[in-house]
């Protein structure tokens, strides 16, 4: 099964870029394979051989550390880039064609049918979602990618039928020349242009998940988002739109017609079903999994049992519990201003929202307007998006503090929520720079919650 991949690697002078989860799974991968390959780790982190003393016992490894990390990368056969690395601020045409990744190797090695799933929001969701839908099915399949383990971790237990589910970033995505058999493009908005020279550039990379797909290969793709409208996208005759309204001029579609959801002409599912999920944008998710069930001639009655059955994920619209008749809500995954809209449409009821965190110049000009009009008497804001959102909802008829610290927010808004009604952390904002990442941040607020 490997066989290819290994022939490739063999004897190439590789240089492993980023040393976090991705990073170090490629590294044990070669080491194991090449027990005497010569490599070279880069990486920013100068307390990394802290954490890691065995690449000290390791003869055949040269790291390199600090704020040159990036430097001379020219001189490797092979640049392994784990997604984190952004590579924005270096030219990196004299090298661009040395670069891949766990990702684009597994593409280009390994013959198994693959499904890759990327958007803005509800990758996460969807990618765990149509994992358990196989599985469900008794398909042999891996959850991996930016969600799960890396797919150097599971790349071995790979069989001929097996269909592993990829949930891919923009950054996996950004420098790939090779696509997978199925693919999700879930939504595109405003998000992470910390780490792209533009806008367009981040579109891009997420139009890369089927750019290079063959003709027997299909894309499903969310035919209402402006974002791809604007930049538009050469689909495939055979290609399926994903709508929450009717498509007629689309012949291969995913669609809502009097609350059902429809395959083209097949009606599959009530979107009233009882279910774990809330809110239309998880609708809109599992639409592209009823499509996927076409494509593959799954059970359509087992998949709908397994989307009943399905839970949230943690820190996605997550019921935290109920203190002194308050319902606290964690969404701390809700990194840009639709994120968390769609969790307020969702949950409903919300008295109190906390919003604010790390300010990467994505526009709050739709939040603020949606928080004016909306029902939520308290806007609880953190920095330091949170003030531009403060400041925005000045004069307005809403009770709005600022704090510094998210465990004061949590104080405050158990004193100001009303008893039976909801307080949803959901800040609409990354959360680097104060915290590790949006997992800590919503570790925390459950714990003030319960506390």
């Amino acid at each position: 099964m490997l066989e290819k991949l290994l022939n490739y690697l063999d004897n190439k002078n590789i240089i492993i870029l980023g040393f976090g989860k991705e990073g170090e799974s490629t590294y044990r991968f070669l080491r194991k394979h090449f027990p005497e390959m010569k490599l070279t780790i880069a990486d920013k982190n100068t307390k990394l051989l802290e954490n890691h003393l065995e690449l000290l016992e390791d003869e055949f490894v040269e790291v390199v550390l600090g704020e040159d990390y990036l430097k001379d990368l020219d001189a490797f056969d092979l640049i392994i880039k784990a997604p984190g690395i952004s590579l924005k601020d270096i030219n990196v045409e004299p090298f661009v064609n040395k670069i891949t990744s766990q990702l684009e190797l597994f593409l280009e090695y390994v013959d198994v049918y693959s499904i890759g799933i990327t958007g803005t929001k509800g990758k996460s969701t969807t990618s765990s979602l149509m994992y358990k839908v196989l599985f469900d099915q008794g398909k042999s399949t891996f959850l991996v990618g930016n969600i799960g383990e890396p797919i150097f971790n599971e790349i071995e237990d790979f069989k001929k039928d097996s269909i592993p589910v990829i949930e891919l970033s923009s950054h996996a995505l950004e420098f790939v020349h090779r696509s997978t058999n199925i693919a999700f493009l879930i939504d595109i908005y405003e998000e992470h242009l910390d780490h792209y020279k533009s806008l367009a550039k981040y579109v891009e990379a997420k139009f890369n998940v089927a750019k290079y797909q063959n003709d027997d290969d299909y894309l499903l793709y969310n035919y209402d988002n402006k974002l791809m409208n604007e930049y538009g996208f050469k689909y495939k005759e055979h290609d399926i739109a994903v709508s929450l309204d009717t498509i007629p001029e689309r012949e291969n579609k995913v669609y809502i017609k009097d609350d059902f959801i429809y395959f083209n002409e097949d009606k599959m599912m009530d979107i009233h079903e009882p279910m774990n999920l809330k809110g239309i944008h998880n609708i809109n998710n599992i639409m592209f999994i009823l499509g996927v069930c076409k494509i593959l001639n799954l059970d359509i009655e087992r998949a709908i049992e397994s989307i009943k059955e399905f839970k949230p994920l943690e820190h996605r619209m997550e019921f935290v519990g109920n203190v002194d008749g308050i319902d606290f809500y964690n969404d701390s995954i809700a990194t840009i201003p639709e994120s968390t809209i769609d969790a307020i449409e969702a949950i409903g009821n919300i008295n109190t929202i906390i919003v604010g965190g790390n300010d990467r110049g994505i526009p709050l000009v739709s939040l603020i307007d949606y928080l004016k009009k909306s029902a939520i008497e308290n806007i609880i804001c953190l920095p330091k998006t949170g003030e531009y959102i403060r400041d925005g909802l000045e004069g307005s008829n809403k009770n709005v503090v600022f704090t510094e610290e998210l465990k004061e927010a949590v104080r405050i808004s158990k004193e100001v929520t009303k008893k039976n009604m909801v307080c949803l952390l959901s800040p609409a904002a990354s959360s680097y720079g104060y915290f590790k990442n949006f997992e800590e941040r919503g570790k925390l607020f459950k714990q003030y919650v319960l506390e």
